[in-house]
């Protein structure tokens, strides 16, 4: 699989549609299976942090503060993402804040999110949930800890990435599974996932 970038928010809430704005972005990029390069930084953009979220990521008031502005980490995630297919475990949340926070700066998303989560739901049907802590459990992936922060979280579904790119290959006896492809499956009832997937032999 070509190159992805695998992007996760910390949030002030759930929805950019009702004021809520990023604290924190990262980025990692996958190619070949291997994590090659990574982008992560708090993001100062005036909103509150209710002791809720505080408890629930480690962000507060005082760090973002002390960050540089939204505007600034916007920028530099645009030139460091580039056109790179993107992926998000719930991409439907990530891309909002993803969007808004791009648009505040003229900015636009060019290119396809892929979802892990909705993938991952038609992969391992098995799961008990398909959280990202569930699945890194379930699939015995690397787990680096720090949940709720979003380098942690954009490094485990990127594990989780590689490891769906690997099953289908070695499942369906494929030689390439495309970002386009995973978009595409992801929309797939589950219960045509197999016929699917043995088409594109």
């Amino acid at each position: 699989m070509s190159a992805v970038a695998v992007i996760d928010f910390e949030t002030t809430g759930m929805s950019p549609d009702m004021g809520d704005r990023a604290t924190e972005v990262a980025v990692v990029i996958v190619d070949g299976g291997k994590i090659v390069d990574r982008y992560q930084s708090l993001m100062n953009t005036g909103a509150y942090i209710s002791g809720f979220i505080t408890e629930l990521t480690g962000i507060t008031n005082q760090m973002v503060r002390a960050a540089p502005s939204a505007a600034q980490v916007m920028r530099e995630l645009a030139q460091f993402v580039g056109t790179i297919p993107l992926v998000a475990h719930n991409a439907s949340f990530d891309s909002r804040f993803l969007d808004a926070e791009w648009a505040r700066i003229g900015h636009r998303r060019q290119q396809k999110i892929a979802c892990s989560m909705l993938l991952a739901r038609r992969l391992y049907p098995a799961s008990p949930d398909h959280k990202l802590g569930t699945l890194v459990k379930y699939l015995t992936l690397p787990d680096t800890a720090r949940h709720h922060r979003a380098l942690a979280d954009a490094e485990m579904t990127a594990h989780l990435w590689s490891k769906m790119d690997t099953d289908i290959r070695r499942q369906y006896s494929l030689k390439v599974v495309s970002h386009e492809l995973m978009c595409a499956l992801q929309k797939v009832p589950k219960a045509k996932v197999t016929a699917y997937l043995e088409k594109q032999r």
